[in-house]
């Protein structure tokens, strides 16, 4: 039997949240009662958000921005709790609470600084010169073509599992 809270009704757009024997959380909104986010019994969360179907979420679980020139300072961050600078253009993002596992994906943008020579663009390496990931850091390089480390004023961070 599914146990149901309504705010409203079908007819004048309200929501409803149920859950049924299976253990399933769904939020059903606007007068369609179209689902709008579940939250299954292995804890996935479920929502539509405008992609056109409800879908598992995969949330962003560290993010940084911070300054790589001088002393390397953190603009603003979650879950991320320092970075540790290793030498030139090579530092290191450290977690405030682990990753499950090293599994994760990190994407990494950054800042083409005024004194980069023509024609030599900085590119990054997410693993830090195949530095393996770990669960409670991740290594970043960035570097010049033919010159080799470079630091780098704006570095931005995101981390997804």
């Amino acid at each position: 039997m599914a146990n149901t809270i309504t705010a409203g009704n079908a007819t004048n757009g309200g929501t409803a949240i149920s859950s049924d024997t299976s253990g399933t959380l769904e939020l059903k909104t606007g007068s369609s009662s179209t689902t709008a986010l579940t939250l299954d019994t292995s804890g996935n969360l479920q929502m539509n958000s405008g992609y056109g179907s409800v879908a598992t979420a995969y949330g962003c679980r560290a993010w940084v921005n911070f300054n790589g020139t001088g002393t390397v300072a953190i603009r603003a961050s979650g879950n991320v709790s320092s970075i540790t600078d290793n030498g030139t253009g090579d530092y290191t993002v450290n977690f405030t609470t682990a990753m499950p596992d090293i599994n994760y994906s990190a994407s990494l943008s950054f800042s083409r600084d005024p004194d980069c020579p023509s024609g030599n663009i900085a590119t990054n390496n997410a693993t830090g010169g195949n530095v393996a990931p770990t669960t409670t850091a991740l290594r970043v390089g960035m570097y010049l073509f033919g010159v080799g480390g470079k630091d780098v004023t704006y570095i931005n961070i995101a981390v997804f599992r």
